[in-house]
Parts: structure tokens; sequence; C-alpha cells
């Protein structure tokens, strides 16, 4: 399947985000997945992975996820640089901005005629964390997060709200945990916390763990992992195909 590319610019309570929205060229309308970037933002790995979904028959919508904090455009490099300005970023924006953004992107759906209503979230790393916490939106169906950051230990300021852990008896979406055992960002204590969290709450939840370090799904790095990454791609896509379709 074909895809195409656009840019759109959407006001927010915190200014205006600018999104990458990936979609197929076949006509008819689609269901939607709003895909949350790693701290480096709207990186070419990003944009291949919000490719290879659209690919699949979605309309994927990449959001720049520190939009109130850099110009529009901006793309954080690989490198130590690039990393302590995304953790600055980070740890500055509270998570009710982040709410926020997910509203106006759902509103923006729901005004494009190729977009049929059912929508679903999908991140990594940062992102992972906020395709989580986008579950707390009524109208998010099914969530796939992929080594979700900062769940566990409720480090993201929440702004006036709460922490993403504590409102877990709001998320009624499907979700998918996907973890590397390797992962220093997310240790075993972390993990189990959050495992034993969800099941308290009888949260509809698959986990797998993987033997992987942070960002493997990244195809750039020597922690690019191909062949698990495939294996994910495919468990995602086999949730959005069941629950979105």
């Amino acid at each position: 399947m074909t895809i195409q590319q656009q840019t759109v610019d959407l006001q927010t309570p915190t200014g205006t985000m600018r999104c990458r929205i990936f979609r197929p060229t076949s006509p008819g309308a689609l269901p939607s997945v709003i895909f949350y970037s790693e701290i480096f933002q709207i990186t070419s790995p990003i944009t291949r992975t919000a490719a290879y979904v659209a690919g699949h028959g979605y309309v994927v919508i990449v959001p720049e996820v520190f939009h109130e904090l850099n110009q529009i455009g901006t793309i954080l490099a690989y490198d130590d640089q690039g990393k302590d300005k995304g953790n600055e970023d980070k740890f500055t924006k509270a998570l009710t901005a982040h709410d926020t953004d997910t509203q106006s992107i759902i509103e923006w759906i729901d005004s494009q005629e190729y977009c049929n209503g059912c929508t679903g979230s999908f991140g990594v790393c940062l992102g992972g964390h906020l395709a989580f916490r986008a579950a707390l939106h009524p109208r998010i169906q099914a969530s796939s997060c992929l080594y979700a950051t900062d769940i566990h230990s409720s480090t993201i300021p929440p702004g006036d709200g709460k922490q993403t852990i504590d409102q877990l008896t709001e998320i009624h979406a499907e979700m998918l945990m996907i973890w590397g055992k390797q992962d220093p960002h997310v240790p075993l204590e972390g993990r189990k916390l959050l495992y034993d969290r969800l099941t308290e709450n009888n949260l509809n939840f698959s986990w797998h763990e993987f033997n992987a370090q942070h960002a493997f799904i990244r195809d750039e790095g020597d922690r690019y992992d191909p062949e698990i990454a495939s294996t994910c791609y495919q468990l995602t896509l086999n949730l959005f195909h069941r629950t979105l379709r």
C-alpha cells in the first residue's frame, strides 16, 4: 500500500503543534494511530516507523512532543547534546500539557473525512509513556507502548493533574506493553511495579519482555535489533487490526 505525507499545524492550549501525517493514497476512511516519538522528536527512524504503520492501512499522526519548548521543526540529534536537551524538555513539560495535545489531535482526526473515528496510540521511550497516557482519553481503543519510561518512577511533572500510574482505573483501552530486559531506564523493579498495578486494576493488557536494550526498535545505532523489532511491529499491527477495524 503506497502512502502520502503532509504537515499540519494544530492549535493547542500551550501553542502551535506541528504534526506529520502519513496515510495511504487509496480512497476511503481509515482508522487513526497517534504515534508519539522519543525525546528527539520526529527523527528519520520515527518517520520510517510512521510510514511503515501507515502502509498497513492507517492514518498515522506524529506530533512534535515538545512544541512549546522548541522552534517548529526542531529535530534533536542522537548525541549527548540532543539527549541532554530532550531530557531537559521531558522534565519541563507537564503531563497535562501532553493531555491537551492529545485532545487537539483527536479533534483534528474528527474533522478529517479520511479518518473513520477509530483511534489507537503507539509510542517508543517517552512516546511509550505518552501512548500509555493517551489511553486515559476515552476515544483511544488500543495502545502499543514500547519501553515506556517514567511511568514507574513518576518523574515527569504532572502539572495540575495526577501521575499516570495513579490513573489506571480510567483506562479502558487494550494495552500492549513491550520491554527490553537490559533497559536501564526501566529496570526489573520498575517493570514489576507497573505489571502489578496493571493486574490489580484489571486492565486488559498483554506483556512482552525481550533480551534487548533500550531503543531496540530504532533503526539507527548499535542497540537496534531488527529481528525483535520485526516481532514488535507485528504485535502492534495485530493489536490495531483486531481493535480498530
